[in-house]
Formats: C-alpha cells, sequence, structure tokens
C-alpha cells in the first residue's frame, strides 16, 4: 500500500536583499551626485556639460545593471543620509509603485516638499490627502488631461506660430539658433499661453521663478526665500487675474474652486513643467537633423496639413519623438515616492516611510523594457504600442500621480518643432551626441550648447 506523498513546504520568504556599504556608495556616486550636479529642479549648464564630459549617467546604468545582477529582483535597500531607501530593480515594481500612488506610495517625499515649496507652496505634487485630490482635479479640469487636444489648441497653436515666426525672422539675418535665443522665445509663448499676452515680455517673472527653481535644487538644505517667493507669487496673481479666457490660468479661473484648492497656486508647476518641455524641443530637433529618416517623415506630417495651416493636429510623429527623446534622456531621472505604511514585497515587509527610488534612465533603456534597441532613437515604439505596454517607460510619471499636463506638454512641443520645421533646414549641430556606429546613443544630453545652422527653405 503506498503511502500519501508528504505536502511541499513552502520556501520561506527570503529577505530583501541590502546593499553592501561599497554598493550604497556607487548608487550615491552613480545615481545621485550626478543629478545634484546637473540641477534636480533647475538644470545646471556647467553641471550638465561636466556629467556629459565624463559619461556620468553612463555610469549610473551600468551601476545598476550591476546591481540587478548582484542583487537579482529587489527591491533593494539601501540607508542613506539616516533615510531608508528601497531601490526597485525590475519593472514590474516600478509598475506597481507608480499605480498605487498616492496611498500606500505619496509622491509628497520629504525631499520633495523642500524642494518645490521654495515656489509653489499649494502645489497638488507635494500635496496630501483631500487637498491632495482636490488640488488634483483642479489641474486636470484646466489642463484638459484626457484630451489630446486641449480646448484651447487654437489659441496655443496661434501663440506658438506667431513666436516661431518671429524667431526665425531673427535666425534668417544670424543664420543660426542657440540655446539662448530659443529658450528666450520658448518662455514668451509660454508666458502667453499661460498667463495672456500681457505676461509675454515680464521677463522679470521667470526670473523670479528661475531664482526659486536655483534654491530648489538644495531642497531642505537650503532656507525658505521667503522675500521672493512673494514678489513671484504676487506678481504670478496679477497676471492670472488679469488672464482671459483664452489663457490656461483662464481655464483655471473659470471653474470653482475652493480656497483650499488655490488654483492660482498651481500654476508655478505648470511654468516649472514647461521649461522641461523647452528642453525636449530642442533635443528633439538636434535628433531629427541627426536621423534623416525620421525628419523626413516629420516633415511629410507637417507638410500634410497644408502650408502655413493654424489648425490644430495632434500630429501623433512628431509626439512620438518628443516621447522617444524623454525616454532616452528622461527629464526626471529620480522618481521619488515615500511610504505612508509599511508595505509587503517578496514576502517581506518594508516599514512606512522608506523612500522609493526610481532610477528612470535605466529602466528606459533597459533590454527588458525597451527592448535590443534601447540606446537607439526608435519614435515609431511610441505608435506601434510597444512603449505602452512597459510599465517602467515612463516620460511623464504614470498612474494617478503622472503629469496631468501630458497631453498639453506634447501639443505644444510639436507644435513648435512643426513651425521650426515647416520652412527651414537645421543642420545637425556639432555639439549633439552622435549615434555611434551601432546606431546607438549616449547616456548624457546637455541641451546648453546647441548651435544650429538655419536656413530658410525646407528640404524637398
Amino acid at each position: 500500500m503506498s503511502s500519501s506523498p508528504t505536502p511541499a513546504r513552502p520556501e520561506p520568504a527570503r529577505a530583501l536583499p541590502k546593499a553592501s556599504p561599497t554598493d550604497t556608495a556607487r548608487v550615491v556616486g552613480a545615481l545621485l551626485l550626478p543629478a545634484v550636479v546637473a540641477g534636480v529642479i533647475r538644470r545646471r549648464p556647467g553641471g550638465m556639460a561636466f556629467t556629459e564630459r565624463v559619461h556620468w549617467d553612463q555610469r549610473g546604468l551600468r551601476t545598476m545593471a550591476g546591481l540587478r545582477t548582484t542583487y537579482g529582483d529587489g527591491p533593494l535597500m539601501l540607508r542613506v543620509a539616516g533615510r531608508t531607501v528601497a531601490l526597485p530593480l525590475v519593472p514590474e515594481d516600478v509598475g506597481d509603485i507608480l499605480d498605487r500612488t498616492p496611498t500606500p506610495f505619496s509622491p509628497a517625499t520629504w525631499e520633495k516638499r523642500g524642494a518645490l515649496s521654495q515656489f509653489q507652496p499649494h502645489g497638488s505634487l507635494i500635496s496630501e490627502g483631500p487637498e491632495r485630490a482636490e488640488r488634483r482635479q483642479v489641474n486636470e479640469a484646466a489642463l484638459d488631461t484626457p484630451q489630446p487636444l486641449h480646448h484651447l489648441a487654437p489659441t496655443i497653436v496661434d501663440t506658438v506660430r506667431d513666436e516661431a515666426a518671429a524667431l526665425l525672422r531673427q535666425t534668417d539675418r544670424t543664420g543660426e539658433l542657440t540655446w539662448d535665443e530659443f529658450g528666450a522665445a520658448w518662455w514668451r509663448s509660454v508666458r502667453r499661453l499661460v498667463l495672456g499676452d500681457a505676461a509675454r515680455d515680464d521677463e522679470t517673472l521667470t526670473h523670479l521663478l528661475n531664482r526659486l527653481r536655483s534654491a530648489g535644487n538644495w531642497s531642505v538644505l537650503l532656507p525658505r526665500q521667503r522675500r521672493v517667493r512673494d514678489d513671484f507669487l504676487r506678481r504670478l496673481r496679477q497676471h492670472a487675474v488679469a488672464a482671459g479666457p483664452t489663457t490656461l490660468a483662464g481655464a483655471l479661473t473659470a471653474r470653482p474652486a475652493s480656497e483650499r484648492a488655490d488654483a492660482v497656486g498651481q500654476i508655478p508647476h505648470w511654468l516649472f513643467a514647461y521649461d522641461a518641455a523647452a528642453i525636449t524641443t530642442l533635443r528633439t530637433l538636434a535628433m531629427l537633423t541627426l536621423h534623416p529618416e525620421h525628419e523626413a517623415r516629420a516633415r511629410a506630417e507637417v507638410a500634410a496639413g497644408g502650408q502655413g495651416s493654424d489648425q490644430p493636429r495632434t500630429l501623433p510623429f512628431l509626439r512620438a519623438c518628443a516621447q522617444e527623446t524623454l525616454r532616452l534622456w528622461p527629464t526626471t531621472p529620480l522618481l521619488l515616492r515615500e511610504s505612508t505604511e509599511p508595505t509587503r514585497w517578496r514576502g517581506q515587509s518594508v516599514p512606512a516611510r522608506t523612500v522609493f527610488l526610481i532610477y528612470t534612465p535605466y529602466f528606459h533603456r533597459s533590454p527588458v523594457t525597451a527592448g535590443p534597441d534601447g540606446d537607439r532613437y526608435v519614435p515609431e515604439r511610441w505608435l506601434d504600442g510597444r512603449a505602452q505596454n512597459q510599465p517602467a517607460l515612463v516620460p511623464f510619471s504614470a498612474g494617478p500621480a503622472e503629469c496631468p499636463g501630458r497631453n498639453l506638454v506634447l501639443l505644444t512641443v510639436s507644435t513648435w518643432l512643426a513651425a521650426l520645421l515647416e520652412g527651414h533646414t537645421f543642420q545637425s549641430p556639432a555639439h549633439a551626441p552622435r549615434p555611434h556606429q551601432d546606431g546607438t546613443l549616449p547616456a548624457e544630453f546637455s541641451p546648453f550648447a546647441l548651435r544650429f545652422t538655419v536656413r530658410a527653405g525646407a528640404e524637398a
């Protein structure tokens, strides 16, 4: 008579891996320090040039790959500056963290509150509980979050084309386009889009914001710049009150909102985000000049609307190009979440107040998420579903805290690119990161030294 098989005992859950002191130092030196040097809240041209020169971000990618090999699936636990940090090593964990925001993974980390409160003390991203929910709702309503074309798209297109035309008249005289020239034109368009034509030339507003963002680079290490912040917010509110219905500020204030929501207090984050969009726009223009086949497709998409057309269009290929630029060079390399309660990973408990640090450059280029061409410029991945099926490809973050202005940013960037390409040819700038012989692109790309040679007349 045969005996019944003995039930297999479940294997005990393994403890989550803890980084050695040496590997903790590697994480700080290769992942955190480059972001600090380059500027987390406001980019430092000198810092970005240095990280590019020494290939610092490439070290970060190698470090993450090594940690994945050494420690397995993770998340890898570390102690950094007195904080418990969990470093996700697999894309599934990234998706889980972002999907379960804001509870139990709050975007309002201590470090982020210290940085962003310099200029947006009531921003939804650093708010919690009912305040966060109300402020998020105000943002989504004004920004038409789910809509590819904002309800103000006609005005947005007109404004962008107007400022692009003024910029191109300047390049017709000089024969070149630099970051400084583009940035000045970009900000004129942004101030008009957000606050109205009266704010077009208010460079003081942008200067005050930049001072506060520079202070935000130091997070909790620098005292609040209260006098500068008061001057900035007072100037901002004056423009917002006077803004008309065809501005983003007008869309914001047209809807009833409680005093707690502080509708106008959400605008500083929009201006902050538009700076990253400027970087993405000029980087994308450089990538198009370096990839003739993509430039030809982009020009064909622009031409399909008719010469000088002011009709809003989604421009899907140009949007894909912008997202591919953000994949390769994310403007938010460190996504932070702080657990509001204990969470479980691989059968183990991770305490509340743990900082979950998502290093986006690694996941954006990893063969697991981006495939074998993760280091190449392939905009088509955003059109055929490949990118959308990967939870760790997050150029605009993801989940309930995804950037509410994602579609608005893509509309603005693609419209700017279309306006530049329509009647002018840009020669690839010497400073742009050239693809290697196998088509792969480096991990670093500072936009600040870009200098395009420009001539009127689009290529056939």
